[in-house]
């Protein structure tokens, strides 16, 4: 019979559920982030992980991080509520998240392209600096808005625009009142 000590050695190390602590607008994981990296999830900063609203949800509701605010452990009901007190918009955008994670898709927040997200292909794991392939490059530009939502022509065309010139493709995901989510690709035709 095989000792304890030797079957331990063998199994692969249990890994550490990191604790994302809220900070304003976003969870910050201080530590034992490595898995959340390596998965494409979060942003590398100084002291730690930044995860996005949508980002800590997916994760808490995974398995995959714990909550806290200030010493008091969230579950995933009450980090969503004190989440969209912060974010009248969070809804849609973790209803999309979730769907688009659950594609396999590497998703991030698409702040600086004027968009909800920025997604990546199939298969892309980490987004890195410097010279990228054609496949790492931003796929899809990602604006999420409930079923009932209205918008204005030039809204739309500046949405698209935006995206173009980033060579990626704009995708209006609409968010009905059952959580389903039905995304519309809108492209600038050039004739």
């Amino acid at each position: 019979m095989e000792s304890g000590g030797k079957k331990a050695r063998g199994r692969e190390k249990r890994q550490k559920i990191p604790v994302a602590a809220i900070l304003e607008n976003k969870l910050v994981a201080a530590k034992d982030y490595d898995y959340l990296l390596e998965h494409g999830y979060g942003k590398r900063m100084e002291g730690g992980v930044e995860l996005s609203f949508s980002e800590a949800l997916y994760l808490l509701e995974k398995g995959r991080v714990s909550a806290k605010k200030g010493v008091k452990k969230l579950d995933f009901g009450k980090l969503l509520g004190h989440c969209i007190k912060l974010d009248k918009r969070l809804h849609e955008r973790y209803v999309v998240y979730r769907d688009l994670r659950e594609r396999g898709l590497l998703v991030k927040t698409g702040f600086k392209f004027g968009s909800d997200f920025r997604v990546y292909s199939r298969g892309v794991k980490v987004v890195k600096r410097g010279p990228k392939t054609p496949m790492e490059h931003t796929k899809w530009v990602v604006h999420c808005v409930p079923e009932d939502y209205t918008c204005s022509f030039q809204e739309l065309s500046r949405a698209v625009r935006l995206a173009h010139s980033i060579r990626a493709k704009m995708l209006w995901a609409v968010v009905d009142s059952e959580n389903d989510v039905t995304y519309y690709s809108i492209m600038r035709e050039l004739l």
